[in-house]
């Protein structure tokens, strides 16, 4: 029987949460896309989806020696979001094999690779998380096999 390959299972554990989020996306209602929070306070859905990657970007800036970086986005369609995750997704995934198949370490993160995928996991959760409340309140609710969806890591 071949040995579990941790590197691999953790980079398909983090493709898989990037579809998770592509996933949300498209079941968010156009309504509720660009639609202002109520009380006018906070993101917008799609700035949230924005936020996700830039702040993926910023981990890349510290972390990756790249020379060139995906670009910083703001007011994308549900489509342009994809799309600029999709591309932070592949360069955090560089810098995540190249961390997990040599000493662990990601530049300007602690304590290590590991610590650096369960905290992108966590941002990401968060935000899917505030994206389906948002929807939510706006009265636009991210449909029920949508909302059950997002566990389905087995099929995603």
């Amino acid at each position: 029987m071949p040995a579990f390959q941790i590197v691999e299972a953790l980079l398909q554990s983090y493709d898989t949460n990037d579809r998770i989020n592509h996933f949300l996306i498209r079941a968010v209602p156009a309504d509720a896309w660009n639609a202002k929070a109520p009380g006018g306070k906070g993101r917008d859905i799609a700035s949230i989806a924005a936020h996700m990657h830039n702040v993926r970007l910023m981990w890349l800036k510290s972390a990756a020696k790249a020379e060139s970086l995906p670009a910083k986005v703001a007011g994308l369609t549900p489509e342009a979001a994809i799309a600029a995750l999709t591309e932070s997704c592949s360069a955090i995934r560089a810098v995540l094999f190249a961390a997990l198949s040599t000493d662990g370490r990601v530049k300007g993160f602690k304590p290590d690779a590991a610590g650096f995928l369960a905290y992108l996991l966590a941002h990401d959760a968060h935000h899917r998380g505030q994206i389906s409340m948002l929807a939510r309140q706006l009265g636009h609710p991210i449909s029920q096999s949508a909302m059950f969806g997002m566990w389905e890591w087995g099929v995603r």
